[in-house]
């Protein structure tokens, strides 16, 4: 590759600087804590803080590109769809007839997939530090927990209207959580532990391989409570994909717990079930919250969103080619035009849709092939690999990954950044472990 020519170029020329400053030589020390940094700081700071801290980290990882001699740019074949998607939102932001609001999407965008290439190089050169990420991950998202759990002893009253009260009684609305994260929101927090709760419970199924029990019982216990938390948070679609989680854990860890733990095994699956079934049929609010999913046009949360899909494929119809441009202020502005009376949006409330609409049809076909071809060679790695720690850590990738998209199907909570970082971290840690044409071809 041209470019890794010139950045081998680069780092011989100033070789005898990196050696020679001390700041060079702790980079790789700062950008872990400043990777760190960017999911504690998505636990009660602002978007704008929590990007600050990724652009930092984009920027410590360029110097390092320049001058760490060795360092060079490898693409797994996942990356190639991923590019192919970056590029058509760039043309996407150019055909915009909204330019500086677009722009203003297209920043996050850059910021998101600049933090995953930057988190890449970083786990290329320190592969032993992947569990040291799912436990960033896996620790932030127990705060959360707690956070949320101790709130359903306090009531929350509800800060905007978060569901339709109008044919139940009074004593049937359930109180809805929401934790610490910025902007405070339910649906925010369901979707933000439907996406590590993958990591909380991975590593519990992680330490019992190590037969650290303490650690194992203590972060499967966290996802008990991770489970309770999820139904606080009244999210229907977090519901949903907790569902496909406990179906993927059911189907992923038989593998390699069937025969040696048995009746661990059993226990813990028919426990975490049981604890989900009993949820929805014992608890009357949260029976009465599941069941309105199915509710259709008669629950008025579900109207609303019908008739934005309505408008939002009207949207893409006209604009199906390169789209309106990234961003939700763009969107506004421009479904204003479509949208029926009272019925307001921010978003498209589908994550699929969202990118067809913002960037066009072929965007929307560029990342459905990163999806399938990176979910492809995941669920491939784990049904042949013997090396049990990395198949956990790419079981936790895929399943918190296909949860996120799960969820994204009636939710659009997958864009603000607090989901966003966990969802490259997790993408990330697949690049660095699924082997790449690059590595088959040194075999």
């Amino acid at each position: 590759m041209m470019f890794n020519n010139v950045l081998e170029f680069l780092q011989n020329k100033l070789e005898w600087l990196y050696k020679n400053s001390l700041f060079m030589q702790n980079l790789d020390r700062l950008i872990l804590l400043l990777i760190c940094m960017v999911f504690i700081s998505s636990t009660f700071m602002s978007s704008d803080a929590i990007g600050f801290f990724a652009l930092i980290v984009m920027f410590l990882t360029a110097l390092n590109l320049v001058f760490k001699k060795g360092e060079r740019l490898d693409f797994n074949g996942f990356e190639i769809w991923l590019l192919a998607y970056f590029m058509i939102v760039v043309i996407s932001l150019f055909g915009s007839t909204l330019f500086m609001q677009s722009l203003k999407g297209f920043f996050k965008t850059f910021v998101y997939i600049g933090f995953y290439f930057s988190l890449v190089q970083y786990l290329k050169s320190h592969k032993n530090h992947i569990k040291w990420l799912v436990l960033i991950v896996a620790v932030t998202v127990g705060y959360e927990i707690l956070s949320g759990f101790a709130q359903t002893f306090v009531h929350p009253e509800a800060i905007s209207t978060w569901q339709d009260t109008s044919m139940l009684n009074p004593e049937d609305v359930i109180s809805r959580v929401y934790g610490t994260l910025k902007p405070l929101n339910p649906n925010l927090f369901g979707g933000y532990l439907i996406a590590g709760l993958p990591a909380v419970f991975g590593l519990g199924f992680y330490f019992l391989k190590d037969k650290n029990y303490k650690s194992a019982f203590a972060f499967l216990g966290l996802s008990v409570l991770g489970i309770f938390t999820v139904f606080q948070t009244g999210c229907r679609g977090a519901y949903l994909a907790l569902i496909f989680i406990l179906g993927c854990m059911f189907l992923i860890s038989a593998k390699f717990l069937w025969q040696k733990f048995k009746k661990l095994y059993t226990i813990i699956i028919s426990s975490l079930t049981a604890l989900f079934f009993a949820g929805i049929i014992c608890v009357r609010s949260i029976r009465l919250r599941f069941l309105s999913i199915f509710a259709m046009r008669a629950d008025s949360s579900n109207s609303f969103r019908f008739n934005v899909y309505q408008s939002s494929l009207e949207m893409f119809k006209d604009n199906w080619l390169l789209g309106i441009g990234v961003g939700n202020k763009n969107f506004r502005e421009i479904y204003g035009l479509y949208m029926k009376t009272g019925f307001d949006a921010l978003s498209t409330y589908n994550v699929f849709l969202e990118i067809a609409v913002e960037s066009g049809i072929f965007a929307l076909i560029a990342f459905l092939g990163f999806l399938v071809t990176m979910c492809y060679k995941s669920v491939k790695y784990i049904l042949t690999c013997s090396n049990i720690e990395n198949v956990i850590f790419v079981s936790i990738s895929v399943t918190a990954i296909l949860a996120m998209m799960f969820h994204g199907l009636v939710d659009t909570v997958f864009f603000r950044p607090q989901i966003q970082f966990i969802f490259w971290a997790y993408v990330a840690i697949l690049s660095v472990i699924l082997p790449s044409k690059q590595n088959k071809l040194a075999e």
